[in-house]
């Protein structure tokens, strides 16, 4: 009999299981017939009792040996088609009346089995009508809980293939399914657990999820979610508590549902409920999910501002005929560009039964990389016409070294004086009881007229009285002056009143003869005893002669009180390219839109690397759910928020606003500062908003900007409201920068990594559409970070990386220029003006002809070319200071400089984009869009820059300096910060107009990189763990030329002739954004489930890409403009 065969089957254990599942389909199939799948009459004679007793016993031997073998048996199983002889012996079954109770048991538990691991799974049910089956057969049985509960185990199942759901959503089992969770019980927890899992996958589905709202179900979900919290004491059954949170998160995926759970109160039970969970760390998972919810849920509040477009104005020559400026300009006046009509999300709700039955198969496409390059015949680099060369002449006058006279233009050479960059400037101030920023005075009022253009004088501040303990600080009254007497060799005092000698750099790891040549000794820091205090209590010391400033500053009580002595650093020695006085200078020729007359206290003081390494920073667990926690705080006790605005620059006659000293000042207005807006929200709390580039709507991420009047051991909390990224590397170790005045004058000038409880994150502030390039429903994202001070009324700054202003860089050139001795070749040069009627300089660094032989002349003029470029995107300032070392490097007077001088000529663009560096921007010039995507099409009048600099290599294309296949990256590795194995050598569709890509394509340079930075630090090398600095940035560019001339050595050795050709590098940090300000930053560290934290639905995993930065990892996407990128 076929029960006996069953059992001689079991006694030869000697069989191989997955043989005796095959054994046993076919034993199933032979009951049921040949013609059981085709004819239904046939199939109505098989069924018997006997014939049901051996069913079941087959049906316990196969659950036993499916129960094993982790998996591997259940694949087998489908893959002989078990799972339709199952459905079809379900199906044979239901037509009994009544059905075997037992039978049913046994077919739904092994479908519950069989199902997770068969794809098509949910469509097989739907076709077979077991679906329905299933369905009747639970509506029969609700008081059956043995019976019940495999049923929930398979519609669990079922309700995961989206057609599926929306069938049983109409067949009334979302209203089944709420007859069936009940209250807090010990009974039947396997129950409920099951039930409110194949719950939460109905509501996964728009349509049910509406249902469940029109039902009055979310304010029983809450009352059941609330029950069980109270009477869940002991935590045993959080895995209930968490399948009713995943009901309510489903649900609140729609706005109506949104709506009907902040109707029920639902946000205050969560929060009231998530604070009690969070001393027991095994509850996070709840603590998460209800912050996910409520975060969702929490109403979109509009940003404090009254137009997002940028609190500055500068009217362009002619508008775009489209793109994001256009449409800026095009906009109807009045038209509210802060927020939608609706500020919520109205997702497309209507789901159809023609989903997609393979969600796995579209995922799997979806993961192709639609933005590589493929097409061979664009692989190929094609040189285009370009300019006509009769228009391209006019830039031979930059490479005056090429000329045939070249013994005029050597004389003219000698003759030639650096251009000056504008008249006279003034010095740090700061607002009241503060020290201040200079401000023009009125003899001054005349400053390098610009296109229409001047700076204005803008007013003194009038200043305060003094307290007692200790009177202002003027700096009209400091001399910076150098003690002749002290030694070359620097003594700085460090923070605990040593004394420690420091350097400048950190030399390279291999040999030590390129250790020897790259170190730079730090210069001495001879700091002045000044005169005591007058009788009126002013600190008097020697009057600077050329540039009278006035700035206060005053000194902490326990610090410097009476009698005090006060030391200003002599940063002129300190830094041996830094000079406060010519500083000042360079300040008054610089033109901005906004026509600063402040200097901020950093860049007139300088800045010298700290002595001490700074490592990433330990991210504090749940730092990011605590932050989250006290905003829905706002919501639940919106009247313990000031809402109290200190600072904004909507108000251009007085943005600092004025109080009773218990607030923090905060300015701004200063070159290369971006702070829009301030709004204490708590006693210590600070919301701040960023002003836009101008001409723009976004690119909201540097930010520059003092802050004073503050209390000394207070820990103050700031919130960057409006950033727009969705990830950041603030999340993996990243720590802002903060200069303080007082430390500064103790001569300690520079920046520290600061702050703590640092996250990132998406928070309640809605994005229009206009602000987010057309798409609907987006919010802004948080930073926030606190910190504390160390010294009462200081003058401290904050800034998203190390400052480098426009003026530094004129600084820095005019200080090159002393460096120069009769065996360099320099000359700078005027590439063009600015929209905003700033230089462009241009510089040509090489070695002298040994003597006017023609030998030596011709060896000259044809020296390969190195053209070098940085500074394209204003708020990357990491690339300034890696062209800083570079420069650095190129005038020293080493030997390896010496020979990469006479192996190369460098042409140099320090900074592409002056005007957005000197107003602010983080990204764009004053055209309001991103220059280093015009190089296909460049516009003369609005990226003049681009447009001259991509004609000086089409000229030198058209006078053949060919192009020569060089492998620079791989010279590279010598730097520790770099990382061969981030590089990216692709060339993606969306980055065709970019530099790296035209100047490759168009202009024939085989060798066109972009060398990117990171912003935060490395993982790798001897670095690793650290935060990066400017020393290490500088190395970076020291390295670099390191690098350029072991390729020149080794060329050499296979090349014995010299074959001119032209390399093109182009400096980036490694921040690439696009109009929509995607991922663009990857992380390097272990991943964070940010997207889970922060309810980011369409945010990718956070390994942010990391070609950029080993983030930005940020996801692997490959967003970065470069070829070449090195971690740091």
């Amino acid at each position: 009999s076929p029960t006996e065969a069953v059992c001689k089957h079991e006694i030869y254990p000697y069989v191989p299981s997955n043989s005796r599942i095959l054994m046993l389909l076919g034993q199933l199939e032979r009951m049921n017939g040949e013609a059981m799948v085709r004819d239904a009459e046939t199939a109505r004679q098989v069924t018997n009792i006997r014939d049901v007793q051996t069913t079941l016993n087959i049906l316990c031997i196969l659950s036993e040996l499916l129960t094993v073998g982790e998996g591997r048996r259940v694949g087998v199983f489908v893959s002989k088609g078990g799972t339709g002889i199952l459905f079809q012996l379900l199906i044979t079954a239901s037509k009994e009346l009544p059905p075997s109770e037992e039978l049913m048991l046994q077919l739904h538990s092994l479908l519950a089995k069989v199902g997770p691991k068969d794809r098509k799974f949910g469509v097989k049910s739907r076709l077979s009508g077991a679906l329905n089956i299933t369905v009747n057969l639970m509506k029969q049985n609700l008081q059956n809980a043995k019976l019940l509960l495999p049923c929930l185990q398979v519609l669990r199942v079922y309700s995961t293939n989206s057609v599926n759901a929306i069938s049983l959503g109409k067949n009334g089992v979302v209203e089944l399914m709420f007859k069936i969770v009940a209250p807090y019980s010990k009974k039947n927890i396997s129950l409920h657990k099951v039930a409110l899992d194949a719950l939460g996958a109905l509501l996964k589905s728009r349509t049910n999820a509406r249902r469940a709202v029109d039902g009055g179900h979310v304010p029983v979900l809450l009352a059941l979610y609330l029950d069980w919290h109270r009477n869940d004491t002991r935590h045993r059954h959080m895995l209930i508590r968490k399948g009713l949170l995943i009901c309510l998160r489903n649900i609140t995926n729609i706005k109506l549902g949104r709506k009907a759970f902040i109707e029920a109160d639902g946000i205050r039970i969560l929060y009231n409920t998530s604070t009690e969970c969070l001393p027991v760390r095994t509850l996070d998972p709840l603590v998460n999910t209800s912050s996910l919810i409520m975060r969702k849920c929490f109403p979109k509040n509009r940003l404090p501002v009254s137009t997002i477009k940028s609190a500055f104005h500068y009217q362009l020559p002619h508008i775009p005929a489209a793109g994001p400026v256009a449409q800026l300009y095009s906009q109807p006046p009045g038209v509210d560009d802060v927020v939608d009509e609706s500020d919520d999300n109205d997702e497309t709700e209507a789901d159809t039964e023609n989903d997609t039955e393979n969600e796995e198969d579209e995922k799997y496409h979806r993961t192709v990389n639609d933005d590589i390059e493929t097409d061979l015949n664009k692989l190929h680099p094609k040189k285009s016409a370009g300019r006509p060369f009769e228009e391209l002449k006019v830039y031979e006058r930059f490479f005056l070294e090429l000329s045939e006279d070249f013994q005029v233009s050597l004389i003219f050479y000698f003759l030639h004086k650096v251009t000056r960059f504008g008249d006279m400037v003034i010095v740090p101030t700061a607002q009241a009881l503060s020290p201040k920023h200079t401000s023009l005075s009125s003899s001054q009022e005349d400053c390098n007229p610009t296109k229409g253009k001047h700076t204005e004088t803008s007013p003194s501040f009038p200043n305060p009285a003094p307290p007692v303990s200790l009177p202002p600080l003027k700096l009209d009254t400091i001399h910076l002056t150098k003690d002749q007497d002290k030694k070359e060799v620097a003594h700085i005092a460090s923070p605990d009143g040593q004394t420690t000698l420091s350097s400048l750099t950190t030399s390279p790891s291999q040999g030590q003869s390129i250790e020897q040549e790259l170190a730079h000794v730090l210069e001495s820091v001879s700091l002045e005893e000044e005169r005591a205090l007058n009788a009126e209590g002013e600190i008097r010391g020697v009057k600077q002669e050329e540039s009278p400033v006035n700035c206060g500053s005053e000194g902490a009580e326990d610090e410097i009180g009476e009698g005090a002595v006060l030391e200003v650093p002599d940063t002129a020695r300190l830094l041996p390219l830094h000079d406060p006085d010519l500083y000042v200078e360079m300040v008054k020729g610089t033109q901005s839109v906004p026509q600063y007359a402040e200097v901020a206290y950093p860049d007139y003081f300088g800045h010298v690397a700290p002595t001490l390494r700074e490592p990433l920073l330990e991210r504090v667990y749940g730092v990011q759910r605590s932050k989250i926690f006290q905003d829905i705080e706002r919501l639940i006790h919106p009247n313990d928020i000031l809402d109290k605005v200190v600072y904004d620059l909507n108000v251009p006659s007085c943005p600092v606003i004025e109080d009773d000293g218990e607030s923090l000042k905060f300015n701004s207005q200063f070159e290369s500062g971006n702070l829009r807006k301030a709004v204490q929200v708590r006693k210590y709390e600070y919301d701040l908003v960023l002003n836009s580039d101008i001409n723009s709507n976004h690119y909201h991420q540097w930010f520059y900007f003092e802050v004073s009047g503050m209390r000394v051991g207070i820990t103050y909390r700031f919130n960057i409201i409006n950033c727009e990224k969705s990830n950041s590397q603030f999340n993996y170790g990243m720590q802002v920068l903060m200069y303080s005045v007082q430390e500064a004058i103790s001569g300690r000038p520079c920046w520290i990594r600061t702050g703590t409880d640092i996250c990132y994150y998406k928070n309640h502030f809605a994005r229009s559409s206009i602000a987010a390039g057309g798409q609907k429903g987006k919010s802004y994202y948080t930073l926030t970070f606190s910190t504390s001070f160390s010294h009462k009324d200081d003058v401290c700054y904050f800034a998203y990386h190390y400052p480098y202003t426009y003026s530094t860089l004129k600084m820095h050139l005019s200080k090159l220029e002393a460096l120069r001795t009769p065996q360099i070749y320099l000359r700078q040069d005027v590439l063009c003006e600015t929209l905003g009627g700033n230089a462009c300089p241009l510089l040509t660094i090489t070695a002298m002809p040994e003597s006017n032989s023609n030998d030596h002349i011709c060896q000259f003029r044809n020296r390969p070319l190195i053209f070098l470029s940085a500074r394209v995107h204003p708020g990357e300032t990491n690339a300034s200071w890696v062209m800083k070392g570079t420069l650095e490097f190129l005038m020293g007077t080493s030997s390896l400089a010496a020979s990469l001088r006479e192996a190369y000529i460098f042409k140099i663009v320090p900074m592409l984009n002056p005007d957005g560096v000197v107003n602010g921007n983080h990204r764009c010039s004053l055209s309001g869009e991103d220059l280093n995507r015009q190089w296909q099409n460049p516009n003369l009048e609005l990226h003049p820059t681009i447009y001259h600099t991509k004609s000086l290599l089409q000229y030198l294309a058209h006078i053949q300096r060919a192009p020569l296949q060089r492998k620079l990256p791989f010279h590279l590795h010598i730097a520790p910060a770099f990382s061969m194995a981030s590089c990216s050598f692709v060339v993606e569709r969306s980055k065709e107009s970019t530099a790296r890509v035209v100047v490759w394509r168009e202009i024939g340079v085989q060798r066109s990189y972009t060398m990117e930075s990171t912003l935060c630090g490395c993982d790798q090398g001897k670095y690793k763990g650290l935060q990066i600095g400017t020393r290490e940035l500088e190395e970076m560019g020291a390295q670099f030329c390191v690098a350029m001339l072991r390729l020149k050595r080794l060329t050499g050795l296979l090349t014995p002739l010299l074959i001119p050709f032209c390399s093109v590098i182009l400096l980036s940090s490694s921040c690439s954004t696009t109009y929509v300000l995607e991922e663009d930053e990857p992380s390097f560290l272990e991943a964070i489930d940010y997207s889970a934290e922060s309810n980011d639905d369409d945010a990718e995993p956070e390994n942010e890409h990391s070609s950029e930065v080993l983030e930005h990892p940020e996801h692997l996407d490959q967003l970065s403009d470069s070829e070449t990128n090195h971690r740091v």
